[in-house]
């Protein structure tokens, strides 16, 4: 037997669920709690170490922050697949059934985290720029939520770790029983990991000015979900052959590389203008 027919297949979980004795948690729900956790001690360390904050403030903006990041991606997800909910508003407010926008709710959390941050007196900048490895992780741990509801997947293959769902869902999304898909689920798990080991080496190696490392943090995300993107097979709307979240992560992309090409260069300015000042 050959070392693929050994690994065969990812296999889906035959349930949304996760069952600890007694108690039955919503997979889905628990993913992006667990994920909120991890992220939230992560930035709390990271603010401690740079000396602007602890991991109490930290706890603090995302008591705050997550909650509007929730509400954002559920709004983005809503407004671009309105069609979905036509007749069935109620259906809104199942998020437990998975749907959110990440640019909804990066969008909404950051700018609530940003106004928790001054209410407490803290340099909103160095907060957001230590939150931005931990948003990557809290991205990658949310993402095997749609693992467990076996959504979001790529289009069909026959690699060794592809993914397969129950007979229903293939069926479901056009695909004969027993197809297998890209787990795109996966691969933006793991990009995100990559994206935030490479936000601290960045960080460490170039040393960017407060507020910098989120927008790199954005402009490597984009380039992700781009990716990620074309892999996808889920109903989305298209303009140009393109689906709608990938213009939109080109628009985001050069927002980003805008954003850290002028910080750049007004800190040379500024820099210019110090050594002026100094041999006056």
């Amino acid at each position: 037997m050959t070392i693929a027919a050994l690994i065969a297949t990812i296999p889906s979980p035959s349930s949304g669920s996760i069952h600890l004795g007694p108690l039955r948690l919503n997979a889905y729900g628990l993913m992006i709690a667990i994920g909120v956790i991890v992220a939230v001690r992560i930035a709390g360390r990271r603010a401690e170490r740079i000396g602007i904050g602890n991991t109490e403030d930290i706890s603090a903006i995302a008591m705050w922050a997550v909650p509007a990041g929730v509400l954002g991606g559920r709004a983005y997800h809503v407004l671009t697949d309105y069609q979905r909910f036509q007749g069935h508003w109620f259906d809104v407010i199942k998020v437990w059934q998975g749907g959110l926008g990440i640019w909804g709710g990066v969008t909404a959390g950051v700018a609530v985290g940003w106004w928790c941050a001054k209410r407490r007196g803290l340099d909103a900048w160095w907060i957001i720029s230590c939150a931005a490895p931990a948003i990557a992780i809290a991205q990658a741990i949310g993402r095997w939520g749609n693992w467990f509801n076996q959504e979001l997947f790529g289009r069909p293959t026959t690699l060794p770790w592809a993914l397969k769902v129950s007979s229903s869902v293939a069926e479901k999304a056009g695909y004969a029983a027993g197809t297998t898909f890209h787990p795109t689920f996966l691969y933006e798990s793991i990009g995100c990991v990559v994206l935030a080991w490479v936000l601290i080496r960045i960080e460490r190696r170039l040393r960017p000015a407060r507020g910098q490392l989120f927008a790199w943090y954005v402009a490597g995300y984009t380039v992700l979900r781009f990716g990620v993107e074309g892999l996808r097979i889920d109903s989305a709307h298209h303009v140009g052959g393109l689906r709608l979240n990938q213009w939109v992560a080109v628009g985001v992309f050069a927002v980003a590389v805008l954003f850290l090409a002028i910080d750049r260069l007004r800190s040379r300015k500024a820099s210019a203008a110090s050594t002026v000042n100094t041999h006056e």
